[in-house]
């Protein structure tokens, strides 16, 4: 058993069932024994890597783009330059390096990372040597344009689950185990002594589902992220006042519908419920939903990973690298282009979405959308 594991069943003998969403905020935050509040989870002896740290060419490239939509909208000065979980901050130093040329950037930008885990802000500060930054929990933002960054930060947001039933919902939560034939129903306290498990509570009508009834059915899994969708407001609200833009990069797709919360540990999928705190945990991303959510700054249309890094040459780029390199160095540089660009791997199951004013060009590699 995990640390955790007691507290939490602790907290539901206490209270009753926890959302995905409660569960996965103790999981991922818990101050002492919380996953991104007790290590680095990244690289070969974490859990899982990002494509920054696949290879220097995805910062180099995002960071082009930013500054290309920054010069598009007259180099304003100053500005905030963000980064949403900037991880070690891998990201945005290869956007610092990649736009150190660009002509009254740097001096024009006040850096800000949104950043909960001691342990990564640690490493933040060592990517960033000779960088003066501000380092926040929550984002909070000056009335000034924004250019910002979040890759692999919406996926960790928690979700609730909700399946279809008839013409209402049960939401989909976390007890224990009574060892009972319908201990799958948690709802109205029945709640035993045994492991974590899955349930379902009472039928209910959710205002904010009310859409979901004309394309689901009996038995469909809808994911729903509260937060993520105050966060993306946030943005786009800022945005549409002030000006700037925002590119999102992750996985997921373009409206929810089934089943995507999962854990990874040692860059294996584990069962979430197995080692709470241990695992890094994570959902697709419900594009559509962010993009209503940042109404009223425009969204661009949806776009792979691959196919956005192509238009902005990263195969160009990588050439060029190339041309410097020879033996392992070369053949794990070969791996690192196709890994951020194949349709098998990071190419297609990554997306990319930008925020932006209406009326403004998307940044650079993206097309108009909604």
């Amino acid at each position: 058993m995990s640390p955790l594991e007691g507290f939490l069943a602790g907290q539901i003998r206490a209270t009753g069932p926890l959302s995905l969403a409660e569960y996965m905020t103790l999981c991922l935050q818990h101050p002492e024994h919380g996953y991104y509040t007790t290590r680095d989870p990244l690289g070969v002896t974490g859990d899982f890597t990002t494509a920054p740290e696949i290879s220097q060419m995805f910062g180099e490239l995002i960071g082009l783009s930013l500054a290309q939509a920054w010069l598009d909208a007259g180099s304003p000065a100053p500005f905030t330059l963000a980064e949403l979980g900037p991880g070690r901050g891998t990201l945005i130093a290869d956007i610092l390096r990649a736009t150190k040329g660009v002509a009254g950037l740097h001096t024009a930008a006040e850096l800000v990372l949104v950043e909960t885990s001691p342990t990564l802000r640690a490493r933040q500060r060592e990517a960033l040597h000779g960088f003066t930054a501000e380092w926040q929990s929550q984002l909070t933002l000056k009335e000034q344009p924004l250019f910002l960054v979040a890759n692999e930060f919406f996926d960790a947001l928690p979700i609730r689950q909700f399946i279809r039933d008839g013409e209402a919902w049960r939401e989909r939560v976390i007890g224990l185990d009574s060892g009972k034939p319908d201990s799958d129903k948690l709802g109205g306290g029945k709640l035993g002594g045994g492991k974590l498990t899955f349930g379902l509570t009472e039928i209910a009508e959710y205002s904010f589902l009310e859409h979901r009834l004309g394309d689901t059915k009996d038995g469909d899994i809808v994911e729903h992220s509260a937060p993520s969708q105050a966060i993306a407001a946030q943005i786009g609200q800022h945005i549409a006042a002030h000006g700037g833009a925002a590119l999102i990069v992750d996985y997921g797709g373009w409206r929810s519908k089934g089943d995507t919360f999962q854990a990874l540990k040692a860059h294996e999928k584990v069962g979430p419920l197995t080692s709470p705190g241990e695992a890094d945990l994570t959902a697709h991303v419900d594009f559509e939903a962010l993009a209503l959510a940042a109404s009223p700054s425009a969204a661009c249309e949806l776009t792979p990973q691959g196919i956005y890094l192509e238009r902005l040459g990263v195969t160009q780029r990588a050439r060029a690298l190339a041309s410097r390199l020879s033996g392992t160095a070369l053949e794990e540089h070969i791996a690192a282009h196709r890994r951020l660009t194949h349709p098998a791997e990071m190419g297609r199951l990554f997306k990319v979405m930008a925020f932006y004013q209406r009326g403004a060009t998307p940044p650079a590699g993206l097309q108009d959308g909604i």
